[in-house]
């Protein structure tokens, strides 16, 4: 789910999911564009950057979930996943699902998704984090959480802050939140029941 513009791109977003299988929901506005993003790499890809517009993206709201046809999608899945950039958007969407997640014991997902969303967007950030049961970040994402939350850890050693943000106060007691950090070339480390598991 999320909010498109009515025009050529989201044709194109719409059809090129569906083809591999996403049953998407989106909500469509006539007010904005849907939003793009330009993709800058040099050096065979080992350097990128983004810079999105947003658009139609930022007007997506909490009605949306709760028309039918899509809540019946929200009631019947197991796996929610949530990118972070939505912390951005609508925080009210983010916590209507994590409640009905943590009630139904479903999974929550989350992606941290930039650094900035962890310095500038704390507030929701935190009021979802006691909901989500498995989080990815980068290591740049997961040093900024440990700085900006005063994770009393070696800000440089993504091991220990990885299992501190595991251990962070969670809703849901029948699963241990799961953390998951990419490393670029490095290796995947995976904080889970106080381990720490790396893959190459």
């Amino acid at each position: 789910m999320g909010c498109v513009g009515k025009d050529e791109y989201s044709e194109i977003l719409e059809t090129k999911a569906r083809n591999e299988g996403v049953n998407v929901r989106y909500q469509y506005t006539e007010s904005e564009s849907t939003g793009t993003c330009a993709v800058l790499l040099t050096e065979n890809g080992a350097n990128r950057s983004l810079c999105a517009n947003l658009a139609a993206a930022n007007l997506f709201t909490k009605h949306h979930i709760e028309i039918p046809e899509n809540r019946k999608f929200i009631d019947e899945a197991d796996f929610f996943y949530i990118t972070g950039f939505f912390l951005t958007v609508n925080p009210d969407t983010i916590m209507e699902v994590a409640r009905h997640a943590n009630a139904q014991n479903k999974t929550l997902m989350m992606n941290l998704s930039a650094p900035f969303l962890l310095q500038f967007f704390k507030e929701p950030m935190m009021q979802t984090f006691p909901y989500i049961d498995i989080l990815f970040g980068n290591e740049t994402e997961a040093e900024t959480f440990a700085k900006e939350q005063n994770l009393p850890v070696n800000k440089e050693d993504m091991s220990e802050i990885a299992l501190s943000i595991a251990a962070l106060p969670k809703e849901n007691k029948n699963r241990n939140r799961i953390v998951i950090i990419t490393q670029g070339k490095d290796d995947v480390i995976i904080a889970q029941d106080g381990k720490i598991t790396r893959i190459p």
